[in-house]
């Protein structure tokens, strides 16, 4: 007789498990969803890296006058350094 139940319970298993595991989820996700509140921005809304760096950039760049640059001949360091210093003339 118990062989004939557990064939039963095995056969039917799916048709079981599946609506429990469905109501499960279903209440964990809005469980879920209650106690953290709004959810996570999508992938449509959030910034991408490169446009959060150009954000930054503009930040960084809001306050100071573009307009005044050091001028190359005063520029120290413009040529890069030569090996040993050969080909570059010593300033005086």
């Amino acid at each position: 007789m118990w062989s004939v139940l557990w064939a039963a319970v095995r056969s039917k298993a799916p048709y079981v498990t599946f609506p429990v595991a469905f109501v499960v989820g279903l209440v964990g996700y809005h469980l879920e969803w209650f106690l953290r509140g709004d959810p996570p921005p999508t992938a449509e809304e959030e910034k991408s890296i490169s446009e959060q760096r150009e954000d930054r950039k503009l930040q960084e760049i809001a306050g100071k006058d573009l307009t005044k640059v050091v001028s190359l001949k005063e520029k120290l360091e413009f040529a890069p350094r030569a090996v040993l210093n050969r080909n570059r003339p010593e300033k005086s």
